[in-house]
């Protein structure tokens, strides 16, 4: 049985309906079997009615996953397959503290908690939906992840401050880079190349 990659979109890859982005064919030239999970869940919840069923037909016919995952897939990643045959992560802008986003998310949008409880859901200006139910599934589902991984992070990274990601790579044991001009979503030629030559490093 030999072992596959598989590669786990960002939310907003999926919104744009790329079936391949530049991050993907770059990961898939340092890792010779990949295929792409396109996923459908936005919430954990889903994803854990979504990724164990994927993953468990997947495994048995291989010796072992690694997954490449990127931003909020890593989150969904982490919080379904930590009980699975995962042989290496390779993590980018990965969420890694989902209560500490909802809540920088809610002071942007200058919202209490008793605000978002008491109405359950409220709209922000910037987008994105603030979820009372959100908010307690992260508190009560704390982030366990041992699977041997290798997280690749932007300085500039807006979602998840550089203290936030040190602070879990500390606990989980996983060698953590950082891009110093790097933001969320690696775009530029030069972060893909960063990109390649630390999956290359790892592989």
């Amino acid at each position: 049985m030999k072992d596959i990659a598989i590669y786990i979109h960002e939310k907003t890859e999926a919104q744009q309906k790329r079936p391949a982005t530049d991050g993907f064919l770059q990961i898939a030239t340092c890792l010779n079997l990949i295929m792409e999970f396109d996923y459908e869940a936005r919430t954990p919840w889903e994803a854990k009615e979504e990724f164990a069923p994927y993953f468990e037909s997947i495994l048995k016919s291989r010796k072992s996953a690694t997954i490449v995952a990127n931003g909020i897939g890593a989150f969904f990643a982490m919080h379904t397959l930590r009980d699975m045959r995962i042989k290496k992560a390779y993590f980018i802008s990965p969420i890694v503290n989902m209560e500490n986003l909802i809540l920088n998310m809610m002071s942007q949008a200058n919202a209490s908690e008793e605000e978002l409880r008491d109405k359950g859901e409220l709209s922000t200006k910037f987008g994105e939906k603030l979820s009372w139910r959100y908010l307690c599934y992260a508190r009560e589902h704390p982030i366990y992840w041992t699977a041997p991984t290798h997280i690749l992070y932007g300085k500039n990274d807006d979602l998840t401050s550089f203290e936030t990601i040190c602070e879990f790579a500390n606990r989980a044991g996983a060698t953590l880079t950082v891009i110093k001009n790097g933001k969320h979503r690696f775009s530029t030629a030069e972060q893909m190349r960063f990109l390649d030559e630390r999956i290359r490093r790892y592989s």
